[in-house]
């Protein structure tokens, strides 16, 4: 069975699949589900700021949208960036966006998967052709840049990383379309409950 094979059977699964209770849609990746539990509510208003900061700076036509489903069938992934910045018209789709439509994708790091954003997304990304990723992790306020797709080692890898930058630190995507200024300073962080810690 071919790997568009398995993906194909799995998108079929995911038509028809009702996630359990404290879970969102699951995405795919190297022929399995991957799934996470609701975001939180201060995970949801960082996405709300970001957005909202975007919306100010971007040229006609180009929109800043929330949790979309991106796929690329021939690499048998789906994903769902919690942020995304995207021509409007590859918007209006009866089936999961193009990634290589996206300008810009963001995800903000959720307590209990961490390494799918730094690890499995820093692989899948560039693969699809998104030519720039931010990570937003209100575990510990830092923000982490990679852009500029590089193949040169023969598969697709970001060739430059803004590696774990306190939140406040000025933030400037340089984009194919201009250039876009995030001020992180104000976002909220994530509490001990938020990260499932007890008291202190």
């Amino acid at each position: 069975m071919t790997q568009q094979t398995i993906y194909q059977h799995l998108r079929e699964l995911r038509d028809h699949f009702t996630p359990p209770p404290g879970f969102s849609y699951p995405e795919i990746s190297e022929g399995t589900f991957v799934m996470t539990t609701s975001p939180r509510p201060r995970h949801q208003l960082t996405a709300v700021d970001l957005r909202d900061q975007l919306a100010g700076q971007l040229p006609p036509g180009i929109i800043a949208a929330e949790a979309t489903d991106t796929d690329d069938e021939s690499l048998g992934t789906l994903r769902i960036p919690d942020l995304l910045v995207v021509p409007r018209v590859a918007m209006e789709t009866d089936d999961p966006l193009d990634p290589r439509e996206i300008l810009l994708a963001i995800e903000i790091v959720s307590p209990s998967n961490p390494g799918t954003d730094y690890d499995a997304k820093s692989h899948d990304y560039p693969a699809m052709g998104i030519p720039h990723y931010l990570i937003l992790d209100p575990r510990d306020g830092t923000w982490t840049y990679q852009w500029e797709i590089d193949t040169s080692g023969g598969h697709p890898v970001y060739g430059n990383r803004l590696h774990k930058q306190p939140y406040g630190t000025p933030l400037a995507i340089t984009a194919e379309l201009g250039t876009w200024k995030l001020d992180t300073s104000g976002l909220p962080l994530y509490s001990r409950k938020d990260m499932m810690l007890p008291p202190e």
